[in-house]
């Protein structure tokens, strides 16, 4: 004998879920503030992908079938230079933000998922299918974004193709999802009395909370992840206040070199026998062949000084350094290139891992403020922190600020 999908105990019953604080109004209050936030996260996020300038060079590409994907794609630029840091601050901090109102929506409307039968009309199928690939593909989403934070790389394959095509099929569940469910979620919240649907049990616990309590204990979850997130982004003594942040607490060390690193020199496998004086040279290759600089004959070449953050994938950034060494521009003039710099490939001593190698467009060369940095708040640059020399550029994400350079290009790409 089948099993009755109307037996109280069972999920398929509404008798099964006796909530009651479900309803229409709740879930619509959930709706609507995620469907601003996810918004923002998803145009963040396109953002933080167009920073690594995957059109420019194959290296810079961690999704490179992305096919029509890419369309919205540009030039990434170098002003205001603090872009990315807000950009991936945002992102972040926001995504980390909304978990409790992801949690409290999927829990919200979790009988409409055990609702038989499958299908009533067109839009019924619809709606059921964008639901199934909304909770699943933003489970997917958040989990591997905190993932991601927490540099736990427990997920199968790279962070960057997963996160970037769960991103495109969670958005398009998404926006299917509020196309059908938007205008209902507004007259819920227009309404004086709240209606029976779906979500209403019909035979109710009794209530340990009320649904204006029940949101502002969602709001106050939100509200704790965000003060113990937001300080890894805004440095200073803030950053104290980033418990559940890898990059929050003090500052790594002290001194002119006490600012945060994701890559440490002995992970990077880099070791003084390849960056002792006598050892290390810079090669620099372009239109009128190669030249080789050791760090002293780079130090004699006119020096200048940017004002510039770092700020990384994971949404943490370093506050402005100072950072002194020679201007990208005036390296591709040793090669030729005097009025008119092009894009250059840069090379690290790093010899595995992502990243190791980096391409930068020809508006991030010509920049001022783009440098090869030798020395950072008036000091050599520390092994960590890329000595003998590193690229500083202005608004781009710390992985293409390369460390241990070793070999510089010059060309288009």
């Amino acid at each position: 004998m089948r099993d009755d999908p109307r037996d109280p105990r069972l999920p398929t019953s509404p008798a099964f879920w006796r909530s009651p604080l479900r309803g229409p109004r709740f879930t619509s209050v959930l709706g609507l503030v995620l469907l601003a936030g996810i918004t923002v996260l998803f145009v963040t996020g396109l953002l933080s992908y167009a920073a690594y300038n995957p059109n420019l060079s194959p290296v810079n590409d961690k999704t490179p079938d992305k096919g029509i994907l890419g369309f919205y794609l540009f030039a990434w630029p170098t002003d205001p230079h603090w872009l990315y840091r807000l950009n991936q601050g945002v992102h972040v901090t926001l995504g980390i933000t909304l978990i409790p109102v992801l949690l409290a929506k999927l829990w919200s409307v979790v009988p409409r998922l055990f609702t038989l039968p499958p299908a009533r009309s067109l839009a019924h199928a619809l709606e059921r299918v964008s639901l199934l690939l909304l909770v699943g593909g933003g489970l997917f989403q958040f989990v591997t974004g905190v993932l991601n934070v927490q540099l736990d790389y427990v997920f199968p394959g790279s962070f960057y193709p997963l996160h970037f095509y769960g991103a495109w099929v969670f958005f398009a569940a998404f926006v299917a999802h509020a196309l059908l469910k938007t205008p209902t979620a507004l007259r819920n919240l227009r309404r004086l009395r709240e209606e029976k649907d779906d979500l209403v049990s019909p035979r109710p616990a009794e209530p340990t909370v009320s649904r204006r309590g029940a949101l502002w204990f969602v709001g106050g979850g939100s509200l704790l992840l965000f003060v113990t997130t937001v300080g890894q982004n805004l440095g200073g003594p803030l950053r104290r206040t980033a418990l559940l942040a890898p990059h929050g607490g003090g500052d790594p060390g002290s001194g002119p070199n006490g600012f945060q690193i994701n890559k440490t020199a002995a992970y990077a496998g880099i070791g003084t026998a390849e960056t002792a004086e006598d050892a290390w040279r810079l090669v620099v290759t372009g239109r009128t062949g190669t030249v080789r600089l050791s760090r002293a004959q780079l130090a004699e070449l006119p020096l200048y000084s940017s004002a510039l953050p770092i700020a990384c994938v994971e949404g943490w950034s370093t506050p402005d350094q100072w950072w002194r060494g020679v201007r990208l521009r005036d390296l591709a003039a040793l090669v030729g290139y005097e009025d008119d710099p092009p894009d250059v490939f840069v090379e690290s001593l790093q010899r595995h891992g992502a990243f190791r190698k980096a391409a930068l467009r020809a508006n991030q060369v010509a920049d001022p403020r783009s440098l090869l940095a030798l020395y950072v708040n008036g000091e050599e640059l520390s092994p960590d922190h890329g000595h003998p020399a590193r690229i500083i550029v202005p608004a781009a994400p710390g992985v293409l600020n390369t460390k241990w350079v070793a070999r510089m290009t010059f060309g288009d790409l």
